[in-house]
């Protein structure tokens, strides 16, 4: 009788430590079906440049070109469209090496009134500029930016404005291959006007060469140039849509005029070297 008591006693304990290990693992699959990224069309980086060469003005004016572009309704048709009618989209500010600040987090846009809450939250933040020109520094915080998404797509595209070439941090090709090489598209937003500097250097007048060559890559990559901070809305906007509808380039394939292109000027000479921002700021030092 005894015996007969033990073994319903380990029976019991058997059941019992059944019972918990199949609750343990049901909370398990609970949670790992809650931690399951949410699946969008495309995850998009915004990495906007705010170093030294733009001055408080044109950053305004870059800040507000975004914020018109993604409330702007040809935008937000172009994500609706998709297989997920969704998006995940960052947005940070960048200029040196040291200078990468996320201004609006990892959100989902997928409507009106979520692509204005996102570009609402985008305009209502301070903007901190800072010294040099560091793309490459804006593709690692980009790499971190991904690997933080909490989505899940077939597409991950980085969208880089700037208006100068890399002087600051890694050269910038290192950079990009590491992005390539994870089966990001980097696209580029590069910013050519005639106005010099905040502290009086000229412009880099080839800077959509620069980007073509040196910055962009990935599968169907392009550069849309917009040809002045005034032009910036309506090139981001179109930038946007081409990202967001998966739309080949058109024309060489990879350049995307904004209005009248800067390939169509009379230019000669060589297409600028990838490290043609660190021999400026390099001759700057030898010939202030």
């Amino acid at each position: 009788m005894g015996h007969m008591v033990r073994i319903g006693r380990l029976a019991a304990r058997a059941w019992a430590h059944a019972a918990v290990g199949a609750a343990l693992l049901g909370a398990g699959l609970a949670a790992a079906v809650a931690a399951e990224p949410e699946s969008v069309d495309l995850e998009l980086v915004l990495a906007v440049d705010v170093s030294g060469s733009i001055d408080q003005e044109e950053a305004a004016l870059q800040r507000r070109g975004y914020v018109a572009a993604l409330q702007d309704e040809r935008v937000v048709n172009a994500i609706k469209t998709g297989f997920h009618g969704r998006i995940g989209v960052t947005y940070f500010e960048w200029a040196g090496i040291h200078h990468r600040r996320t201004v609006a987090d990892w959100t989902t846009i997928g409507d009106t009134a979520s692509a204005r809450a996102f570009a609402d939250w985008i305009a209502a933040q301070s903007i901190s500029a800072g010294a040099w020109t560091s793309i490459s520094g804006a593709i690692d915080y980009a790499l971190q930016r991904f690997a933080d998404s909490p989505y899940k797509s077939r597409r991950r595209v980085l969208d880089i404005s700037g208006d100068g070439p890399n002087n600051n941090g890694p050269y910038v090709i290192e950079w990009r291959d590491r992005a390539l090489a994870q089966g990001i598209t980097i696209n580029g937003l590069p910013i050519i006007n005639e106005r010099p500097s905040r502290w009086g250097l000229p412009p880099f007048i080839d800077l959509d060469l620069y980007f073509e060559d040196c910055v962009i890559g990935g599968r169907g990559a392009f550069i849309v140039v917009a040809e002045s901070f005034d032009d910036f809305a309506s090139a981001i906007r179109r930038k946007l849509i081409m990202e967001i509808a998966d739309m080949p380039p058109s024309r060489d394939g990879r350049i995307i005029p904004a209005r009248t292109h800067t390939r169509e000027r009379n230019r000669a000479g060589p297409r600028p070297p990838c490290d043609a921002g660190e021999r400026e700021r390099f001759q700057r030092r030898l010939d202030p």
